[in-house]
């Protein structure tokens, strides 16, 4: 039967395995399959091979225990208000989404069977039949209403308010069956849906420490700002998981999280410094470093409201100054890829590849410095370990301006209340932003007027106004020149620059199994827990 399969590769293969962790259906693995060229009379050939490979690799049983590097008292299991990557990996753990990017980064379905439009302004979603919350409530429409609606209560406080914004209606046709209208046509939806914070919780839900989700593990233990331990959901509508329990924690250290790592005390330290790649790798064949290069970016932020920001040639300056090749290969360890100063990755459709980035010149930043009347002053400028490899960066910077008589105060602050004190408020700090699947959740979170995390306070109404254009259009390549020009836009006006994409690096125990690339970021996408297991 393989002759018949024409188009099929080891890729479509994982895909096809993926797919079957997460639940899928045999009519949505059979519709995958004839997309991707196999014959239906093949097609039983290719759910044999994938059930086998799936069948020899996962163990059942053990005890999970893994350290993020950033968490703090506002800790939450409230999906909404999910703002760390330590959040994400909880959120993961214990509810599921509507939908889920795959490793390509397209969206497969989860907790819906199938969502559909006609008008990409009018979405119908079928729910899975048989899916329980951790209580034994069946899941409905109700539920999914309930999820979807609350982003639009200010009260709630929801991170993604402004783009759950455009959802305008939402109407249970019926127990397994929902209808959301949007203000105006937007395809990206589905991909929308498979954002962490977009997880569906049980209609009515005011208490989130119980985290009662549909997921693959129950809540055990929740300390905010110290570790959340989860047991595995014995009445999981999928396959999974395989582990036991799942115990996670942040060690904001990198040294600490690795020495952790190499004494047996986690099995995966995640996102560790450049400079401890090595240490794990002298270890032998006991450790693993898993590698992903999606959208994660360290960002230099300059508040335009605030001075010296509010100075044009301030910001020109730094752009000026900032030597991209050298933060690569000496802050990044060249695990990183040139920064365009704006979002949207380098493996994103949308890309504007033609946007080049500022050029290291100091003749230029010192001309620009000078007019802005900084040179001779004392510039203070925070980091801190809570924005991956900022110190490095900002040593590098300071350097710069040393030589052309800057003067860049280096403020190096604890990564405990860093994300509250700090990011958004000081006139110069910097960011760490996780991956997103779209430049219209990018733009909308944090380069639109009234978006919740715009890190240098940037406003523009034409931006606005090609924001709203470019998400209801379905012409692909109107879209993309859209989007190419928003991108030239925040590169040449915002208060942000972005000097590179960072290579997230999970280090593990090679005893841990089953870890794989995701379009948003690492730790599998935040979803690991569910996914992976240990071998005895």
């Amino acid at each position: 039967m393989n002759d018949k399969i024409t188009n099929w590769t080891r890729s479509d293969d994982a895909m096809v395995e993926t797919a079957l962790r997460r639940g899928a259906t045999r009519r949505e693995l059979l519709h995958m399959m004839l997309a991707g060229g196999v014959a239906m009379s093949a097609s039983g050939f290719v759910l044999g091979r994938a059930g086998r490979a799936l069948a020899a690799t996962p163990v059942a049983g053990g005890a999970l225990k893994a350290a993020g590097w950033s968490s703090s008292t506002a800790d939450t299991l409230d999906p909404a208000k999910a703002s760390l990557s330590t959040d994400y990996v909880r959120c993961c753990s214990f509810y599921n989404r509507l939908t889920f990017l795959d490793k390509s980064g397209t969206p497969q379905m989860e907790l819906a069977e199938a969502i559909e439009s006609k008008d990409a302004k009018t979405w119908t979603v079928k729910l899975k039949k048989g899916v329980t919350f951790h209580d034994g409530k069946p899941l409905t429409a109700e539920d999914v209403v309930f999820s979807l609606k609350r982003h639009l209560d200010p009260s709630v406080g929801s991170k993604v308010a402004k783009i759950a914004a455009q959802m305008t209606g939402f109407k249970a046709i019926d127990k397994q069956t929902v209808e959301i209208t949007l203000a105006d046509p937007n395809a990206d939806l589905p991909t929308i849906l498979s954002m962490h914070h977009f997880m569906i919780v049980a209609d009515g839900t005011t208490d989130f420490t119980k985290a009662n989700g549909t997921g693959a593990f129950v809540r055990e233990v929740f300390e905010p700002g110290v570790r959340s331990v989860g047991i595995k959901n014995k009445n999981y509508w999928k396959s999974g998981p395989n582990v036991d329990s799942f115990e996670y924690f942040a060690i904001s250290d990198d040294n600490a999280r690795v020495n952790a790592l190499l004494s047996g005390d986690i099995h995966l330290a995640a996102s560790i410094n450049p400079r401890s790649m090595r240490l794990v790798e002298a270890q032998g064949d006991g450790f693993t470093l898993s590698k992903t290069t999606s959208g994660n970016y360290t960002n230099l932020n300059m508040r335009l409201d605030m001075d010296p920001g509010n100075k044009r040639d301030f910001i020109e300056g730094m752009k000026y100054l900032v030597n991209r090749e050298q933060i690569v290969k000496s802050a990044l360890r060249g695990l990183g890829e040139i920064g365009n100063d704006q979002p949207v990755s380098p493996v994103n459709y949308y890309r504007n590849a033609d946007l080049k980035p500022r050029a290291f010149d100091p003749d230029k930043a010192k001309f620009h410095f000078d007019k802005a009347g900084v040179l001779g002053q004392s510039i203070p400028v925070i980091a801190s370990e809570a924005a991956n490899s900022s110190i490095d960066m900002a040593m590098i910077i300071q350097a710069s301006g040393a030589e052309i008589g800057l003067k860049l105060d280096v403020q190096r602050v604890p990564s405990d209340g860093y994300w509250d004190n700090y990011w958004l408020k000081a006139p110069i700090h910097f960011g760490n932003i996780n991956p997103r699947p779209t430049p219209d959740i990018l733009f909308s979170l944090l380069y639109s007027s009234q978006a919740p995390w715009n890190e240098s306070q940037y406003k523009s109404e034409k931006f606005d106004k090609m924001l709203i254009e470019a998400r209801g259009s379905l012409d692909q390549e109107k879209r993309k020149a859209i989007y190419d020009e928003m991108q030239a836009m925040i590169a040449n006006e915002a208060g942000t620059i972005i000097p590179a994409y960072l290579s997230n690096v999970d280090a593990t125990t090679a005893k841990l199994k089953g870890l794989e690339p995701n379009p948003l970021g690492g730790q599998m996408g935040y979803a690991f827990a569910e996914y992976v297991w240990l071998e005895a």
